[in-house]
């Protein structure tokens, strides 16, 4: 939270590549969060982030922004999208799900904090656990071959911690989770029927089960964590976390306007519209771990707008967005960036799954240009897909070897050169050479 705007979009740049206004707009809202932090308290509970909403076209970039900032600063994140919300009275997801999603996002979040914390003590819970469990078979199957208590336990323990029973079966007690079966509760909250039974029985089933060693240490480990863990502080700070720090991404919110859309009644764009815009004027929402307010929650919404315009959203929810970005198209330089540039790129990430079939791939400078080349037209006089056309790409390209690889031959280097795409991408570069002649 303490980034500076510019160390923000520095970070953000390890992945995205471009726009550096999306960027911009974002590390500003970051940073004004501390600001507001540390502000007097009068004063802070009337300042309101400032929502934004991204335009621009598919695979360039704005999901992921949304998603790295959330990353950045550990912060509760949900995306989702308009389309699969409804007015109230027709069939679909209550909009009032987005802020709930939130929640359980954040509480999870808060919940790997609190564990990573008591995670050596779990440990050693589940460690003594398992080694009395097969101490005490040992004991009856008579197999210590005259070896004292002491030295068996020390000699079981010895074995335990250098992994060589982890593949040795125990049988351990667990809590019995009943299968989830959810109903829908007075104020329109999901409950679990099997939790309402436990919560009336005042206690918590068990049964025994047999697993492998490493299973059930993860299984004891996790048991363990949740006894020494204070579950009403953590839904406490999960709360406060979401309200002060949660960020929601609304995807497609452009499919909600109903300008441009003939197919079929238009029943429920609009009224999602006049739905989502108490969450994003402030309210409070009931979750199942107490009342949350989405005043200081940050709205990000974002479209490709090809057929409506942001100005066709109803007036009050263009109001409670006051900061409205453009995202560019990516251009040939963009991609190759994102193929070079960016931490796990998408040639790195090839070349490990391969690497694993004994196929050493090496990519020329000219065939990554080339390709990025090719991918800049497809999008020009296909349907613009942004990055996602690169996968397209290097799915043709590379598919004769992912097919024949099979590891059982020795390493074989493959390089990746103009031949090769002239080769094995002719239709593509057909199309891209056509290009020139089109006025």
């Amino acid at each position: 939270m303490e980034l500076t705007p510019k160390q923000t979009v520095s970070e953000l740049d390890k992945y995205i590549v471009g726009q550096s206004d999306a960027k911009r707009a974002v590390a500003v809202a970051l940073r004004n969060r501390y600001r507001r932090s540390q502000v007097k308290d009068a004063i802070k509970d009337e300042i309101t982030p400032k929502n934004i909403i991204m335009k621009g076209p598919t695979g360039v970039g704005k999901t992921e922004i949304a998603r790295r900032l959330s990353k950045l600063v550990n912060a509760p994140f949900v995306k989702v999208e308009a389309t699969k919300f409804t007015e109230v009275g027709y069939v679909g997801r209550d909009v009032e799900s987005m802020v709930r999603d939130l929640v359980e996002n954040s509480i999870m979040l808060v919940k790997k904090e609190k564990y990573e914390m008591v995670r050596q003590k779990s440990e050693d819970y589940a460690q003594e656990r398992i080694v009395d469990y097969i101490f005490s078979q040992k004991r009856k199957e008579e197999i210590n071959n005259g070896v004292d208590d002491l030295t068996l336990k020390a000699n079981i323990r010895a074995e335990y911690k250098d992994g060589k029973l982890d593949d040795e079966f125990v049988e351990i007690e667990v809590k019995d989770v009943p299968k989830q079966i959810n109903v829908m509760n007075a104020t329109g909250m999901e409950i679990n029927v099997g939790d309402l039974i436990d919560g009336v029985m005042g206690k918590q089933r068990r049964k025994k089960k047999k697993a492998k060693v490493s299973e059930a240490r993860e299984i004891l480990i996790q048991e363990e964590s949740d006894k020494l863990i204070d579950l009403d502080s953590v839904q406490a700070e999960a709360l406060h976390r979401a309200e002060q720090n949660g960020i929601i991404f609304i995807d497609e919110i452009d499919k909600i306007t109903g300008k441009g859309n003939s197919n079929g009644p238009d029943v429920s764009r609009e009224g999602v519209q006049r739905d989502i815009l108490p969450l994003v004027e402030g309210c409070t929402i009931s979750t199942k771990y107490g009342p949350i307010k989405t005043d200081y929650i940050l709205f990000i919404a974002a479209g490709a707008f090809h057929i409506s315009k942001i100005e066709d959203l109803i007036p009050e929810l263009q109001g409670r967005f006051p900061v409205v970005v453009e995202l560019d198209s990516l251009k040939a330089e963009d991609f190759e960036k994102i193929l070079t540039d960016t931490e796990n790129s998408l040639l790195l990430q090839y070349k490990a799954m391969l690497k694993v079939d004994n196929i050493q791939l090496d990519f020329k400078e000219e065939a990554i240009k080339e390709m990025c080349k090719i991918a800049e037209v497809e999008n020009e006089t296909s349907e613009n897909i942004g990055a996602r056309r690169l996968h397209n790409i290097l799915e043709k390209l590379l598919e004769d070897i992912s097919f024949n690889a099979s590891g059982d031959h020795p390493v074989i280097k493959v390089n990746i050169d103009k031949e090769y795409i002239n080769k094995y991408l002719s239709n593509e570069l057909k199309s891209f050479n056509l290009k020139k002649y089109i006025l």
